[in-house]
């Protein structure tokens, strides 16, 4: 209060004009006064200027970072779409590239529904017997085999894969092109390759095809499956060979049937 009234009385001695040395003794006394005061509001306001002010940057920034989120976020999904496109292109482009199927006519078709159980896999295609698919039809991919139809209707078709404990693919391995057969052991385990002879001459990768024999159930010279391992004992009738399919199972989405059924 005192302080308030002192800053009174100089205001009003400097109104009237006081030249006696007075007002300015009076003035400097009250800057010394107040001085201590103003310095401690200062101390008070301006760390809470300073939080408003970092606020107010906090949320331009906070904007600034979401907005980056967004458009990052939807780089990536066009980035996905077109890698998704482009696999879709790679899948169809190799139906049209078979050098394998010769003349055989096919029916290309889309798969739109994948069941796996520990024993049994099979994939539903977008065609049936309205496109002239009919039950026992191989079934391809660009790499190689899938498997054969196991049901068809008129819009659709189920198709049993290579890896199902129910296939075996009669195919020809080794140098010599020897018999065996790849017998599917369920989702996720490679095939199973019997009646190798011992000594067969095998390397790993090697590539197994469709035997083709009269009867059998694909035609000759279809890629079924790249020999992983081999090995065999003293005792053993027949060499231990795994292979793992040609195409990959997992990934189907466009697939071929091969109009073709075995000869009798």
């Amino acid at each position: 209060m005192l302080l308030v009234l002192a800053s009174i009385t100089i205001i009003t001695l400097d109104f009237r004009g006081d030249t006696s040395g007075v007002i300015p003794a009076l003035r400097s006394t009250a800057e010394d006064a107040f001085s201590p005061i103003r310095s401690a509001v200062d101390a008070a306001v301006d760390p809470v200027a300073g939080f408003l002010a970092g606020a107010a940057n906090a949320g331009a920034l906070e904007r600034e970072n979401a907005l980056l989120r967004a458009e990052n976020g939807a780089l990536r999904r066009d980035a996905i779409q077109v890698a998704a496109t482009r696999a879709r292109m790679a899948a169809i482009s190799a139906l049209d590239h078979l050098p394998w199927a010769g003349s055989l006519a096919r029916v290309d078709a889309e798969v739109v529904a994948a069941n796996s159980s520990n024993f049994a896999s099979t994939i539903v295609i977008d065609k049936g017997t309205s496109q002239g698919v009919a039950v026992g039809m191989p079934v391809v991919a660009g790499a190689g085999l899938v498997g054969r139809v196991v049901q068809a209707w008129s819009t659709g078709s189920t198709v049993s894969l290579i890896t199902s404990t129910s296939s075996q693919v009669g195919v020809t391995l080794g140098a010599k092109g020897s018999l065996a057969l790849a017998a599917g052991q369920g989702r996720s385990r490679s095939l199973q390759v019997d009646y190798v002879a011992p000594g067969t001459r095998l390397h790993k990768g090697e590539v197994l095809f469709t035997s083709g024999l009269q009867g059998g159930t694909y035609p000759p010279g279809i890629p079924v499956a790249f020999v992983r391992s081999f090995s065999a004992s003293g005792s053993s009738t027949q060499e231990n060979v795994a292979a793992e399919p040609e195409v990959d199972l997992a990934g189907l989405q466009y697939v071929s049937v091969i109009e073709w059924e075995p000869s009798p």
